[in-house]
């Protein structure tokens, strides 16, 4: 008898044959689909939907066949995708594919059998074109599409029904990785462009990018077009890739864009003629909106920006590093006279008020500390604020009054917020030297020469008074913090980040050998802080970077034991950087991180020994871990062992010390005893200062790359609420 037979007699669905006092169909189907909304969907249709009937019917309910998700879902497997798109192709509207490198050519191909498909992300994947056209003649629903364009990439190979495909396409997304115009000549009906440049200064193609100006006169002229934004990777090729595509709107300039969004990392080249034209039209749009903005530092000044804000506040901006003498872009903002409160996103990292006093690092922002507490009353339902690589330094009286972390605890809609590491700070650093008129030393002392100079970066030890007042010393060194989290208590993501902080791994150049000191107000903010952090009980992703003033890392273990839902980790420079005092509490801390889903730790002269691994091991939940460590040390056989019993880890990345050979024996004993079983492994084990780093880097899956691997802030580093 057929299952869905009418008529049919049926008794409640149990999962087990035991008894037990609540089945399967005590639940209504809609808590159990929103439970099913948590699971894989190829899990839900080779796994679940096998349990019993009932499931089987919820597992093919629309509500969760008609979007498909496998991004970072690392243990979907050839056979399994073929089988969830072969069991749903008449149901799948939307696919993301996007960073599922480990996917065959032949998977990719069962994609022709969606018919219904509008929405196609294949970021990551190898695509021909041969491959592309087939796909493209069987979605004629297709209307948006994310690719990677890799080298040998040919237009001319696509079919005609590709190319009639590419051409009804509204939103494209796009990621070069050689220099070239990739599908964006045929789409002449867009309405969003993404573009990702990561071409690489290795290409040898003479003029590659010159024929582009020449052989590909087809570019249309985006007459439609909404949103245009361009994110590039360091090198001069990306930048000329970039003045290519802009070169376009120099000819007609769209009407109503809404979204501009351009990121130019290091020194942007003199402001196109194009992007002066694409902001005048967006401030003369009438009846239209703009959503999000970003510029070069070189291309925003004050006109530029009142422009566009004479039209309404943005819901994205980003002015990261954008101040200059005589432009500060929150007075900008401030003055506009318009509405602030649709504003959500705001970057204002490096964006600061001028260069602090010689008391600090030549070159580096002091944060404009009342146009923030200006801001935070003029934006009340901000939800991602970046305030990092600038200075904050708290010198009103004593009290919360006035204080930045006040201000900000009353922003009740904040979910992402990065911090200089200064900013928690509750008073100034301690004198190296305090003059004492009863123990005066003359500059003719003979003992003067016996004082200890002070160590830059290393908190100066300051006896207490009395016995009885460390607690109310500690009370007052945690107020800043307190006073945070009263009012930001929904906090998802949290960064603290020296001011002067940079990675030991940059991307394109050697790696970094010496690192900068430390803001001395940074030297006040230690365990005591981090402890009051676990009231953070919402908290998924943590960065901490340069913090000299943890000393043996107790505040990271208490922070740990509150946040019990932490599933993000990057630690980086914390405490002294030449003797690791808080491994132990690391060790600890790591034990009680049982929801831990990513962790990169970046820390010179560390050694990730086999009680280091031991305690890694606890984090069943771990999927992909990142060392870097300059002159650190690895035991192998640990590093072994805890992949094999870490099932669910597939990417390890190791930038330390040790030889090249005993790097590619370990990276080779890895791959060869687990690439069978996890086809999503990604292994990397590299000597840190090694000549070749940056050709190691530029094979490795980017976003694994982008993601974890290079250091960065990552708050309100693109318009995601969009």
């Amino acid at each position: 008898m057929n299952e869905t037979e009418p008529g049919a007699s049926r008794k409640p669905a149990q999962c087990c044959s035991d008894t037990t006092s609540v089945t399967i169909s005590d639940f209504s189907d809609e808590i159990l689909l929103n439970i099913l909304r948590y699971i894989p969907s190829h899990d839900l249709v080779t796994n679940v939907s096998r349990v019993c009937r009932k499931l089987r019917t919820l597992c093919l309910d629309k509500s969760l066949t008609a979007h498909i998700h496998l991004h970072k879902e690392y243990t979907a497997t050839d056979e399994a995708v073929k089988h969830l798109l072969k069991e749903l192709s008449s149901d799948i509207q939307t696919l993301n594919v996007s960073g599922c490198y480990w996917l065959a050519g032949s998977t990719l191909d069962q994609v022709t059998r969606c018919k219904s498909m509008v929405q196609l992300d294949l970021s990551g994947c190898r695509v021909t074109p041969a491959r592309l056209s087939r796909l493209l003649s069987s979605l004629q629903c297709l209307r948006s599409l994310a690719l990677d364009v890799g080298p040998g990439f040919d237009l001319q190979q696509l079919s005609a029904e590709g190319k009639a495909a590419l051409a009804r396409l509204h939103e494209l997304k796009q990621t070069l990785l050689t220099p070239s115009y990739g599908v964006v000549p045929c789409c002449s009906a867009l309405r969003s462009l993404r573009l990702y440049l990561e071409a690489s200064e290795g290409w040898q193609e003479a003029g590659g990018c010159a024929q582009l100006m020449v052989g590909q006169s087809s570019v249309p002229h985006y007459q439609n077009l909404r949103w245009f934004s361009a994110r590039l990777a360091p090198g001069e090729v990306n930048r000329t890739l970039l003045a290519l595509y802009l070169a376009v709107f120099s000819m007609r300039v769209p009407e109503g864009l809404t979204g501009l969004v351009l990121f130019v990392p290091g020194l942007a080249p003199p402001r196109p003629v194009a992007v002066t034209a694409l902001t005048e039209s967006m401030a003369s749009s009438s009846g239209s909106k703009v959503h999000a903005l970003q510029l070069p530092r070189t291309w925003l000044d004050g006109a530029v920006l009142g422009r566009v804000l004479a039209h309404g506040c943005p819901a994205y901006l980003n002015l990261s590093r954008c101040s200059a003498p005589g432009f500060n872009p929150l007075h900008v903002l401030l003055a506009a006279g318009q509405d602030l409160s649709p504003l959500r996103g705001l970057n204002l990292r490096g964006c600061g008020r001028g260069s602090l006093p010689e008391t600090c690092s030549k070159g580096e922002e002091e944060m404009d500390a009342e146009s923030v507490k200006a801001l935070t009353e003029s934006c009340p339902h901000l939800t991602h604020l970046n305030l990092s690589a600038t200075h904050y330094h708290h010198n009103a009286p004593a009290g919360q009054d006035g204080h930045l972390c006040g201000a900000l605890g009353r922003l009740a809609h904040l979910r992402s917020l990065a911090l200089p590491v200064c900013a928690l700070a509750q008073r100034p650093p301690a004198a190296a030297h305090v003059t004492d008129s009863r123990t005066h030393l003359s500059s003719e002392s003979l003992l003067l020469g016996l004082k200890k100079n002070r160590r830059i970066g290393v908190p100066t030890y300051q006896p207490e008074v009395a016995v009885g007042q460390g607690g109310e010393r500690e009370e007052a060194a945690t107020s800043c913090v307190r006073s945070l989290l009263k009012g930001c208590l929904h906090l998802v993501e949290l960064e603290l980040i020296g001011a002067s902080f940079l990675s030991a791994m940059p991307r394109n150049e050697p790696a970094i050998r010496k690192d900068p000191a430390a803001c001395p107000w940074a030297c006040q903010v230690g365990d005591s802080q981090l402890a009051a952090l676990g009231n953070l009980k919402f908290l998924r992703k943590l960065t901490l970077a340069h913090l000299p003033g943890v000393l043996k890392g107790t505040g990271l273990l208490q922070l740990v034991q509150g946040c019990k839902d932490l599933q993000v980790l990057s630690l980086a420079n914390l405490g002294s950087l030449k003797t690791v005092n808080y491994t132990q509490a690391l060790m600890e801390a790591l034990k009680h991180c049982t929801q831990l889903r990513e962790l990169r730790l970046e820390q010179p002269y560390f050694n990730a020994n086999a009680a280091f691994f031991e305690a890694l091991s606890s984090c069943r939940r771990l999927r992909r871990l990142c060392l870097v460590s300059r002159h650190g040390t690895f035991l192998p056989t640990a590093v072994v062992n805890f992949m094999q019993s870490c099932a669910e880890v597939i990417m390890c990345h190791m930038f330390m010390g040790g030889t090249l050979v005993a790097c590619k024996t370990l990276q080779k004993t890895m791959l060869d005893s687990l690439c069978t079983s996890r086809p999503a492994l990604s292994v990397v084990v590299y000597p840190l200062l090694h000549e070749d780093l940056g050709r190691v880097i530029r094979e490795m899956p980017l976003c694994h790359l982008d993601e974890i691997t290079l250091f960065k802030s990552r708050v309100a580093e693109e318009p995601t609420m969009l």
